[in-house]
């Protein structure tokens, strides 16, 4: 069997290739069709997709060290991210009342305009990050909408239903089924991919000889 074959039977397993039961005209391009009112995604294009997010994500990291926001409100995915940023050392907001306001990105320089409701917390100023990556895209498209306003690079996982006024605007967009499954191979490949980079970098400390993470999809 060869490298192909495996990471598509991975693909398969997490279900990655079933869709909603709505598919947009502009998402059909990514499809086989519908079996029993559902989109069939198709495996191949969801790796060539996930292949150049991780390329550009790599690049970011090797060029520039970049900064990366993660954007996730679904618990399902809250450990998955939680290990990944921890590793990596990168930011993901826990407090879902941020986004429920808006202008989280937009705001980001003037943080005594953005106050929680019962004005005990100030989110203090944070630098723009370089690129943001949306977990859940049918729940956050109201941060897609400020990232491209702030003109910065989004990757995002989307399904058959995602309206085109979103997807339009999402620089690596990689077709998928957002299962728990799937999210955790999709950490997991970004992950890989920002540590391996950030070691050619010389940025994490520790042992020089520790073994470099291998990406493989």
């Amino acid at each position: 069997m060869t490298l192909h074959s495996v990471v598509i039977q991975k693909l398969l397993r997490t279900n990655a290739h079933i869709g909603r039961h709505v598919a947009e005209h502009h998402f059909k391009l990514y499809t086989y069709g519908l079996r029993n009112g559902q989109a069939i995604i198709d495996s191949d294009k969801t790796l060539v997709c996930l292949r150049s997010a991780a390329n550009f994500i790599a690049h970011l990291a090797r060029e520039k060290n970049a900064r990366f926001l993660f954007v996730n409100t679904n618990p399902l995915y809250d450990e998955i991210v939680e290990q990944m940023t921890k590793r990596i050392g990168t930011y993901s907001p826990r407090d879902n009342t941020m986004w429920k306001m808006g202008g989280f990105l937009t705001n980001s320089f003037s943080p005594k305009k953005f106050r929680s409701r019962n004005k005990k917390v100030c989110f203090g100023p944070i630098h723009p990050p370089d690129c943001v990556v949306v977990l859940d895209t049918e729940r956050k498209s109201s941060v897609i909408l400020e990232a491209d306003r702030l003109q910065v690079p989004i990757v995002a996982l989307v399904d058959s239903s995602m309206p085109l006024e979103y997807y339009k605007r999402i620089a690596y967009p990689v077709p998928a089924n957002d299962s728990v499954e799937f999210v955790y191979l999709f950490c997991n490949l970004i992950t890989k991919t920002i540590l391996l980079e950030q070691k050619k970098r010389g940025v994490l400390l520790g042992d020089s000889g520790k073994e470099e993470p291998s990406v493989s999809l």
